[in-house]
């Protein structure tokens, strides 16, 4: 009956997600816009109404028995001006993730855009979309330097659980062009739920734990000093970001 409970309750969150998104863009964010003439601070409102969103779909979570979590070192994402890196075991760590961040900033997939569910929050929060070529960085940096705390799976998908973890190199060349300190952030899910191929209804055998481990920031500087040019600093710098990721049973485990 538990695990009979759980499916019904990661049914109900998911539904609650879309049908949220769906009225937050067609009723409130509408709203927003005519009542805030500012578009900076139209888009940190809505930043705002975003994390809160999530803040209260991961509390539903909890109260409908599907999660239990733990976040350690909440107070070094109580800043502005974040790079924040992370590694992706399962879908709902960018929730996490921008539930405790007022003014997140993220890249996102230019289908989300579209996506009637999402497209509403996605354009009001001035989120950076992935399609942008060769702008990507250079939009990303100026998110940061505006004072967001932009968010990045350097991944860029969620982490597979056969193979080694891959990450893109493109979170690196942000923070290397940037000249941009990194605050990692370490995510494990136990057991495995909600990964990369897994249909939502395979719920786990018990509640699955959460854990946000947000970790001293990683300075920029040593990759660039030594270095011979931005292109071998940044291979530099994701290889040993693949080694911290990787290492200490940071990946989602089972």
């Amino acid at each position: 009956m538990n695990h009979l409970w759980r499916i019904v309750g990661t049914g109900v969150s998911f539904l609650a997600f879309g049908v949220g998104g769906l009225l937050l863009g067609v009723l409130v964010f509408p709203l927003i816009n005519l009542g805030v003439r500012d578009p900076a601070r139209r888009r940190r409102w809505a930043r705002r109404l975003v994390q809160k969103s999530f803040a209260f779909h991961i509390g539903l979570m909890r109260t409908l028995g599907v999660l239990t979590y733990e976040i350690r070192g909440l107070e070094r994402l109580q800043r502005d001006g974040l790079l924040i890196l992370a590694n992706h075991p399962t879908l709902i760590d960018v929730v996490f993730l921008i539930s405790r961040l007022p003014n997140a900033d993220c890249v996102v997939k230019s289908a989300l855009a579209r996506n009637p569910f999402t497209r509403g929050p996605v354009h009001a929060a001035g989120y950076v979309f992935n399609d942008d070529g060769a702008g990507l960085v250079d939009d990303c940096i100026a998110a940061v330097r505006r004072g967001g705390n932009l968010v990045i799976f350097p991944e860029g998908t969620r982490t597979r659980r056969d193979g080694p973890m891959q990450l893109q190199r493109g979170a690196a060349n942000i923070a290397v062009r940037g000249r941009l300190d990194i605050t990692p952030v370490r995510l494990s899910c136990t057991p495995m739920t909600l990964g990369k191929g897994e249909k939502w209804y395979r719920v786990p055998a018990r509640r699955f734990h959460v854990v946000v481990d947000v970790q001293p920031d990683l300075e920029i500087a040593p990759f660039l000093n030594g270095a011979q040019g931005e292109a071998l600093a940044a291979r530099q710098l994701t290889d040993h970001l693949t080694q911290y990721f990787a290492a200490g049973g940071l990946r989602a485990v089972t």
